[in-house]
């Protein structure tokens, strides 16, 4: 029987649950000098470079349920060097602007793996790259044109495979090409969180669990329990950002699904590969994302049901059925052999996704108000780089980071219902039918439906 919901299966199968007792929730008024709204890898890494650099400064941090509730303790476990915006940040603030950007994601990947290592955060790390397949001509289209971009802006490592050298990487089935890059990394997402939280505040960070935000002002936070007041206020609540009064419309909460299988005996790790332990995505417009876990089973997500009436969140992580029928066909269409292969565990998490689909950072030092995030599903290792920079500019420092183009970036915000849902429903609609066609039709050219969907939905730029 699979397991529906229970947050994840990262936490269904957290041994260390039981030696983790609840943090202590907020028990009234109280001051810092750094609020942070929000558990997860933004508010930590924020905290943890905060107390690390200035180690006199009081850090509060204030979590609605229970650190990594969110996307933190919920992924695919992709720590990679993708980043939201960075096409839109080229056109807006020219291409060098952009490849600094990028530049900057490449090493945020070295820079998690190597605090996990001097905190000693066993996060079943294994850097593998990231390999990205095409199943069909217009999706290798894509790829080729997705190769030549990256390679434009700056990543000269990455290697462009035949059909024969992609399936000797990962036996996919129908797989024509692949990209791989090596600025990528498997995790386990809620063991990456943990030894994060811990290592903050063995720095001193104060977090407080079970203390829902419910309305962030210049200089306060205020919850059920108390107000926090600080000189600064950061909200670093990704996809649960619209249950925050005045939020509604900021960034979209969408839905995204995964499933796991049982582990998987050796003789099928012979059949399918994979030896390299990269994670694995595809081309496809509603994509999908899979890695192979250190227990040597496959974790593979996707889309499910994108999108809930008024920016709803899901109830602790539960999933449609429907949801795991196509994930589980989507895994045994990339891998037949998986055929009968039982399902354990299957869940579900936001993201959170402006209407311009660009990551960002900002502080406004008038008000003492500052976020992070908008990461569209790439928010591993863009959580890091962001809390750095929040860092920096917190600290009134003029450095690198505080000058890249994402920081700053404002954006418009969502259109109301019932136009929001519709428009959403609409858009992954469009995609999974141009999946669907570009399958039939084996055309190398993608499907008119899918570049207007690009287009309404901002995603093209």
């Amino acid at each position: 029987m699979t397991i529906n919901g229970g947050i994840s299966f990262w936490y269904a199968t957290d041994r260390t649950a039981p030696a983790t007792p609840p943090r202590a929730p907020l028990t009234g008024d109280a001051t810092a000098d750094v609020v942070i709204v929000g558990g997860g890898y933004t508010g930590l890494w924020t905290a943890y470079y905060l107390k690390s650099s200035a180690p006199s400064l009081r850090v509060t941090v204030l979590e609605q349920k229970f650190c990594g509730y969110g996307a933190s303790g919920r992924n695919g476990g992709w720590l990679y060097n993708g980043i939201a915006g960075r096409d839109r940040y080229a056109a807006l603030h020219g291409r060098e602007a952009a490849q600094r950007l990028q530049r900057a994601m490449n090493d945020t990947v070295t820079e998690v793996v190597d605090i996990a290592a001097k905190e000693g955060i066993d996060a079943d790390i294994h850097r593998g790259g990231v390999l990205e397949i095409a199943r069909n001509p217009a999706q290798l289209t894509r790829l080729k044109a997705f190769h030549a971009a990256e390679t434009a802006f700056g990543e000269t490592d990455r290697e462009l495979y035949d059909a024969t050298a992609a399936r000797a990487r990962i036996g996919v089935a129908d797989a024509v090409g692949a990209s791989w890059s090596p600025h990528g990394a498997r995790i386990h997402p809620l063991k990456l969180l943990k030894g994060l939280a811990a290592a903050a505040e063995r720095l001193g960070v104060v977090i407080h669990e079970s203390t829902p935000v419910t309305e962030i002002a210049p200089r306060r936070a205020v919850t059920p329990y108390g107000t926090v007041r600080a000189p600064y206020v950061l909200r670093c609540t990704e996809g649960f950002t619209a249950s925050l009064k005045g939020q509604k419309r900021s960034w979209l909460p969408m839905n995204s699904s995964m499933i796991v299988t049982a582990p998987l005996p050796p003789e099928t790790w012979e059949r399918l590969g994979w030896s390299g332990r990269e994670v694995l995505g595809d081309m496809a417009h509603a994509y999908m994302y899979a890695q192979r876990t250190a227990d040597d089973r496959i974790a593979i997500g996707g889309r499910g049901v994108p999108y809930r009436f008024g920016s709803r969140t899901d109830n602790d992580g539960r999933t449609q059925p429907a949801t795991i029928e196509a994930l589980t066909a989507l895994l045994t269409s990339f891998f037949p052999a998986l055929t009968g292969t039982e399902i354990t565990h299957a869940w579900s998490g936001v993201l959170g996704v402006p209407r311009d689909w660009c990551a960002s950072v900002t502080l406004d030092p008038a008000t003492g108000l500052g976020w992070a995030g908008g990461y569209v599903g790439s928010g591993v290792a863009t959580a890091n780089l962001a809390a750095r920079t929040l860092r920096d500019l917190v600290q009134g420092d003029s450095t690198d980071l505080t000058g890249l183009p994402w920081v700053g970036h404002r954006v418009r915000r969502w259109e109301p219902e019932p136009f929001r849902w519709l428009g959403v429903q609409a858009l992954y609609t469009a995609y999974r039918a141009a999946d669907r066609h570009e399958a039939a039709t084996h055309s190398p050219a993608t499907t008119p439906l899918a570049r207007l969907a690009d287009r309404i939905s901002g995603r093209a730029h």
